[in-house]
């Protein structure tokens, strides 16, 4: 007995993958993005201040990072404040030195328990991206809408609080969403978020409450996943990021500018037998002709998409 014909259909089916929030493209197809002032590769480095509560609730997921051994788990939740005590000033003064603007991912949290420190960040001038209340706040499909909804506007207003400055961008823990949260960032009046690494480039997405960009920050480019997970080198990891600006960099002739995201945590990537490292592939990519340090805001603006 063969299969009905209509076992195979699937009316959702689309090119690339199966949803409408936007067409699929090869990066080949579109046109080209020219970056201010004939830069050739954005440089986007995005740095996470994170509050781990120190008791992880598990619902929907554990956040990566979270405390792992037996409460209270003092060991890594000290380890995490080491991030905010001397982690974050070391990675804000390695910027100064080489006049780069970032963005900080930031839980709410985080900001109401380091007030000064979060204002400090933006009054050096760089950019707050939401990142949840803390690192309990995690987002997938099983969180019911509603306490999505409330659990974005709560980051986005506490920050403001704090900050002085609402985000207009926004990175998921651990970059997990539900089917709801495109459409709820945008109902938010969020410009961007940072979670879909399918790309090198910002691309649009099309909502029903309204426009998302999609500003690709890609995992495998993290401190987290090269020094953490792989048990790489700082050293190792700085060479493999001078290796990708190259690359993309050698494509930009051909294909248009160019975009390498640089995900950095605190507790990991400032320690100081960590922190020259990072601090010579900052000094490293400043002397490129071509590279373009540029907050979150304003790669989404300069990009035209």
């Amino acid at each position: 007995m063969s299969l009905d014909a209509a076992y195979l259909q699937y009316p959702h089916r689309r090119r690339g993958m199966d949803h409408d929030l936007y067409p699929w493209s090869n990066i080949a197809d579109r046109p080209p993005i020219a970056w201010p002032d004939g830069k050739r590769v954005a440089v986007a480095i995005v740095i996470s201040c994170e509050f781990f509560p120190l008791t992880p609730s598990d619902t929907p997921f554990r956040a990566p990072g979270h405390m792992q051994t037996a409460f209270p788990d003092y060991r890594h939740f000290t380890a995490r404040d080491y991030g905010s005590r001397l982690g974050v000033p070391r990675l804000v003064e390695a910027l100064a030195k080489v006049g780069a603007r970032a963005s900080f991912a930031m839980n709410s949290a985080w900001a109401e328990r380091y007030p000064d420190l979060a204002r400090a960040i933006v009054a050096a001038g760089h950019e707050v991206i939401a990142h949840s209340t803390d690192m309990n706040g995690t987002i997938a499909t099983g969180l019911a809408e509603a306490d999505e909804r409330a659990l974005i506007a709560a980051s986005l207003t506490g920050l403001e609080a704090v900050t002085g400055v609402r985000p207009t961008g926004w990175l998921s823990i651990a970059r997990s969403q539900s089917w709801n949260t495109p459409r709820l960032l945008a109902e938010a009046g969020l410009a961007y978020c940072c979670d879909w690494v399918n790309d090198e480039l910002p691309y649009r997405m099309t909502t029903p409450a309204g426009p998302l960009v999609n500003l690709p920050l890609n995992h495998e480019l993290s401190d987290r996943q090269i020094i953490a997970t792989c048990q790489q080198s700082a050293d190792s990891y700085a060479e493999q990021l001078r290796d990708a600006y190259l690359w993309l960099d050698g494509e930009v002739d051909a294909g248009g500018g160019r975009l390498l995201p640089i995900h950095l945590t605190p507790y990991i990537s400032a320690l100081p037998y960590r922190i020259d490292a990072i601090e010579g592939l900052l000094a490293w990519l400043a002397a490129q002709p071509g590279a373009w340090f540029a907050r979150g805001d304003e790669l989404v603006a300069a990009s035209g998409v």
